[in-house]
């Protein structure tokens, strides 16, 4: 007979650096697992990924036993790591930060492979091409040239909106200056007015 699952749990932890500690311990604890044993086990199928960030499932059953699933690393840590960045962009395809080869974007794309929702290796480069772009990563000799264009059309974009901005500053500025000019007659004015008639 099948056991009873009682919840499944993903993580992403980085790999052979599994500890009881915070996020780790304060995800499981409450699932009554041991949480030394888990780290272990963890740790150990994890030890040839060392430098990667490992998404990991874990199944608890109703007794408290428990398993858990490798995933392969999130896509945008892949890119990172080819592209040799820390992040990414954070106006997206609007600013290259980087460019990777096609050889990177397919070895990328194999690995990530049973994990996507793609039969073939090219629809699993679509994929990681288009997080690639998200993140401000160009494909060398697919998408560089166009992410280029793109980058310096949004640069363009934003020296014109800057001089808009400037424009309607000093704009204001005047308007202030000029309402500062104007005498502002209260109802004690026009009441004293009508009294020295």
């Amino acid at each position: 007979m099948a056991k009873e699952i009682e919840k499944q749990i993903k993580l992403q932890i980085p790999a052979g650096k599994a500890t009881p500690a915070p996020p780790v311990g304060t995800v499981l604890g409450p699932a009554g697992i041991n949480l030394a044993e888990f780290c272990q086990k963890f740790n150990d199928a994890s030890k040839d990924r060392m430098g990667d960030v490992v998404p990991v499932v874990i199944t608890i059953y109703a007794d408290k036993s428990y398993d858990f699933v490798l995933k392969t690393s999130p896509a945008a840590e892949q890119i990172k790591k080819y592209a040799k960045i820390k992040k990414g962009s954070s106006k997206g395809a609007n600013e290259v930060v980087a460019t990777i080869t096609k050889a990177d974007l397919k070895a990328i794309a194999e690995n990530k492979l049973p994990d996507l929702n793609a039969y073939t290796v090219e629809e699993a480069m679509k994929i990681i091409e288009g997080t690639a772009r998200n993140m401000g990563v160009a494909v060398e000799g697919l998408n560089d040239k166009e992410l280029a264009e793109q980058a310096e059309e949004a640069k363009r974009e934003e020296i014109e909106a800057q001089k808009r901005e400037a424009k309607l500053e000093a704009l204001e500025e005047e308007n202030k200056e000029t309402n500062a000019e104007v005498e502002v007659i209260t109802e004690k004015n026009e009441e004293s007015d009508t009294e020295t008639e």
